[in-house]
This record gives C-alpha cells, structure tokens and sequence, in this order.
C-alpha cells in the first residue's frame, strides 16, 4: 500500500518513502534511539476502595424505601448499634504554620495554661511563636497552650468553627485544634461526604458510618484526636454545614455501629460499580463485618462504569516513581475482578505494583478495571528536517486506532482504524498529529521542523545552504569541544538561502547551527570533519 496526502504544513507518505542520505563529504550523524510515546486506555466500574458501605448504594436502597438501619446492615454484616462513647473530639486544623489568625464578630476570651481567662474585643487575634495577645492595655505574651472560647458567635481561623480553638507552639510551629463536639462535628463532616440534597435515610446511614468512621480511627498519643482532611475526614465546620444532614444527624445523635464491643472501622465509598469487596482483598487484613456484598443499587451511579480514560506513559511514570519510560501493564486480577497486581515493563525492565499502588498512581477511579488498551507512537526524537523523511510507527494493543492531522480548526483523517501505521512525514511547517481510539483522543503530538542546513568545507572555510530559504539569517559555525559546540565564526545567508563563512579550520569536528526563527526549530548540519 502506498499512499501520499499533502496536508496543511507538509506531506504524510505511508510506507514506501525513500530515506534521504547524508550530503556528500560529511559525516552521517550516528544513529539514535528512537522516541516512543505511549498512553493506556483504561475502562472500569465503581469509585473507591470498594469497602464497607457505597454511598450510591446507600441512596438506591433509600430510593426504595428501605431505612437506614437496613442500609448498614447489608453493608457492614454483623453490626449493631450502640451509644457512642464520647462526646467531643478534637480535630487538628492548622499544622506547623508560622502564624495564624484567630477572630470572632463577637466578643470573646482567651485561656492561658493556668487556667486565666482574659476578655477580647470583636476582631481578630494575630499569633506567631511568641503568643502575644492584646491583653490588659497591651500586648502580652501568655504561656501556651492558649485556648479561645467563643461568645455568641463562632471562632473563626480563615472559616467559622464551632466549639473551641486551642493554639500550640510546636518547634518553632503553630498547631491550631478544634476541641468540639461530636454532633457539632459531623455537621460540618456528612455534608462534605455525602450530598445533603439526598434521601435522608441515606444521611442517616452516612451520619452514623462517619461519626463511627471518626471514633474508630482516633489517634493515640497526639494532642489532637482526628485530621480536617482525608486522613480521618475532610471536614469544613460551619460553612460546610446544612440544615437537610443536620437533621440527619440528629435523628441519629450519639448513634455508632459497634461489633464484638468495640467500634466498627466504617470504611465507606462513592461507587463500587456492582459489588464491595472484603477490606482483606482491599487492604490485606480480614475483618468479620467488612466483606464484600452485592451491590446493584450502587448502579445509579455516573461512574458506575466508566471509561476509557487516557492515561499517559509520563503520568504513570511520574505516579509510581518509575525511572525509566512505561512500554506496558500486564494486569493480575482477584476473584472479584479487580486488580491484584501489575506488571509494568519499563525500557529499563519490568516492575511489579499492586493494584491499589496502580490506582493512585495512574489516577485511576477504581482497581475494577474491566479493560485496557494501550496506544503507541514511535518516531525519531527531536524536530523533523525540512521536507526530508520523517518515519513513525503507530501502534494498538487492545484496540485499533485512526490517525488524524491538524489543519486549521479541522482534524483530516490519515488512516486507520488499524492495529498498526507505518509511514513518513515530509513536513514544510511544524505539524499536530493525533491518535484516536474511537472517539477518545489517546496522543497529541505536535512535530516540530527544522530547516536543511547543508555545509561543505574548502579552503576559504565553509559554505552552503539553508532550505527554506530566508535572506539575512545568521547561520554560526561551531567546532566540538569535548561535549560541547563553541562558535567560530559566523556567515549571512543571501536571498537562495546560501552562505559562505571565511575561516581557518584546524582539524576537528564541525557543524553549522541555524537559530530558531519564523516558526522552524533550530536547524543543524550533520558533522564535518577535518583533518
């Protein structure tokens, strides 16, 4: 087959094209490893680790009537519900920060560690290491930790808090802590895990996994029981509250799932994309209430399936810390479909991942990945020359692709759809090119081009052309200095694009160097050698 399209910016020839050959006197360039370009496509189902309770679950389930006590037993087996054993936690907002700020519209006081309470206007309260605090008439430094109490309204650090505001020094540091209650907690918690527009029995189920979730995963030994982010979980305070999960709350206020005695661990998630897995398959360790059950009210979901999404070598390369560029996966599944494990062949050898690892690093929705299909694109590194012989190679695995080019705010199709492309680019102008499975984009590729510089040496020092042809363009002649190019001289090219530099040339190494300009690369003529 032998096909030539003249595009926008230059020419594709597929298969058949003569290599153009290195000018006469010269030294051919040596050979270079070619660039290969590679992006997966990846499919898959749910949203999550897949354990314990699926919200989207929990709102089907809602959807049909059932309540809340029988969403958490289908999703968390054996439970029960029992009285929380606290009523207040104390959760860790600001970290290692040079300064904060604490403020109230009200007024109100601040506690030292003796036990002194000192009264503060409406306003704010600026505190680095020292703890001064505008207090009787002046600033004054009070021994730490200090503890702010609110009057009428919140305390307020960037956002309004309820409860408390505790500030410690920490090496140099400030530790800002919210001490506050557990009710008042989750107000500012379920909102920000779940929708509060949803069915209220799915709140409730949502109320009493994260009030669980929260008491389960203290910290011990900290001054601090939770984190405010994903760690424990992500919570906002006031501005994160709203009246339909409030209500939920405290429908289910001071409510926990506890199994054998103790807390239950309420892992949950968004989707799991047809049924939960065991926290054993997820995470190792096997716990009685954590395994997998069927889930198909999760199907409601958006991202119940979900897919394919290009996933590129560099970003997987960069997400599991791979030194070297990603060629392939090779995937280990569990029982339940999801990924185990995953080889990853790299041009320095193949490594082996688990699939949560995977996950994260290719930033991935779920291990359930249903399929994969990968995309490669395989040319010379750096710019094409002017209309000489650009070769590439496409690839599909999994899938086939279509091949297209940019001209102007058009795509022009080039070939396919086909599990392999084989041609030659003779580029005029610097060119965008795409593959495509489908009607998902899985590579761009903007080809860059170099104008032809030919060169000749002769006894009055070196001469040739540069194509295309641009009068008045300074073209420099550098000799090879180790693995460096330091300029010798310098020539003008004429309106033919010719040019002649009249040098002295001891034995060495050449070459000519055109400069970037009028949208071409940076053009070089292959090596000449003398002597």
């Amino acid at each position: 087959m032998r096909m030539l399209l003249a595009l926008i910016g230059g020419a594709l020839a597929l298969a058949g094209a003569a290599q153009a050959r290195p000018a006469a006197g010269l030294q051919a360039a040596p050979a270079v490893k070619p660039l290969t370009l590679t992006t997966f496509l990846v499919s898959g189902r749910g949203w999550g680790h897949g354990v314990g309770m699926s919200q989207y679950g929990a709102l089907g389930l809602a959807n049909e009537g059932r309540t809340y006590e029988e969403i958490l037993a289908h999703y968390y087996t054996g439970t029960e519900l029992a009285p929380a054993p606290v009523a207040r936690v104390r959760v860790l907002l600001a970290e290692a920060r040079p300064a904060v700020t604490v403020s109230s519209k009200e007024p109100f006081r601040v506690r030292d560690v003796f036990g002194k309470a000192y009264p503060l206007p409406a306003g704010a309260v600026r505190l680095g290491p020292a703890l001064e605090v505008p207090v009787d008439g002046g600033p004054r430094t009070l021994a730490g930790p200090l503890v702010f109490l609110p009057g009428k309204a919140p305390l307020e650090l960037g956002t309004p808090y309820r409860g408390q505001l505790a500030v410690s020094v920490k090496s140099g540091k400030l530790n800002v802590v919210n001490d506050v209650g557990l009710e008042d907690y989750l107000a500012g918690v379920v909102p920000r895990e779940m929708p509060a527009s949803w069915a209220e029995e799915a709140l409730k189920a949502q109320a009493i996994a994260a009030r669980s979730y929260a008491l389960a995963h203290r910290l011990r030994g900290q001054d601090y029981d939770l984190y405010a982010d994903v760690r424990s979980q992500v919570y906002g305070g006031v501005a994160s509250e709203d009246v339909r999960a409030t209500r939920a709350i405290a429908a289910t206020a001071g409510q926990v799932l506890t199994f054998g005695g103790a807390i239950a661990n309420t892992m949950f998630h968004s989707t799991s994309g047809g049924s939960t897995i065991s926290v054993e398959e997820a995470f190792g360790t096997a716990v009685p209430y954590l395994v997998g059950v069927d889930d198909p009210w999760s199907s409601i979901s958006p991202v119940h399936a979900w897919g394919p999404v290009p996933v590129r070598d560099v970003t997987l390369r960069s997400g599991l810390k791979l030194r070297a560029p990603v060629l392939g996966l090779k995937l280990a599944r569990n029982p339940s479909g999801r990924v185990r494990s995953a080889v990853v062949t790299t041009t320095a050898g193949p490594q082996t991942v688990s699939g949560g690892a995977l996950r994260l690093g290719a930033g991935l929705r779920s291990t359930w990945i249903t399929k994969l299909a990968s995309v490669s694109l395989t040319r010379p590194p750096g710019p094409a020359v002017f209309e000489q012989s650009f070769p590439f190679t496409a690839r599909a695995q999994g899938a086939k692709l279509t091949m297209q080019q940019r001209a102007g705010k058009e795509w022009l199709p080039l070939g396919g759809p086909t599990a392999k492309l084989v041609g030659r680019m003779n580029l005029g102008s610097a060119t965008t090119y795409r593959l495509l499975v489908g009607k998902t984009v899985a590579l761009t590729v903007r080809i860059p081009v170099a104008p032809r510089v030919q060169a000749e040496v002769s006894g009055a020092g070196v001469s040739g052309t540069v194509t295309p042809a641009r009068e008045g363009a300074t073209v420099q002649v550098q000799r090879q200095q180790g693995t460096a190019w330091l300029p010798v001289g310098d020539a003008v090219t004429d309106a033919a694009g010719a040019f002649a530099a009249e040098l002295e040339l001891p034995p060495g190494s050449y070459r000519v160097r055109v400069a970037p300009a009028a949208g071409l690369a940076q053009g070089l003529s292959p090596t000449i050698r003398v002597g």
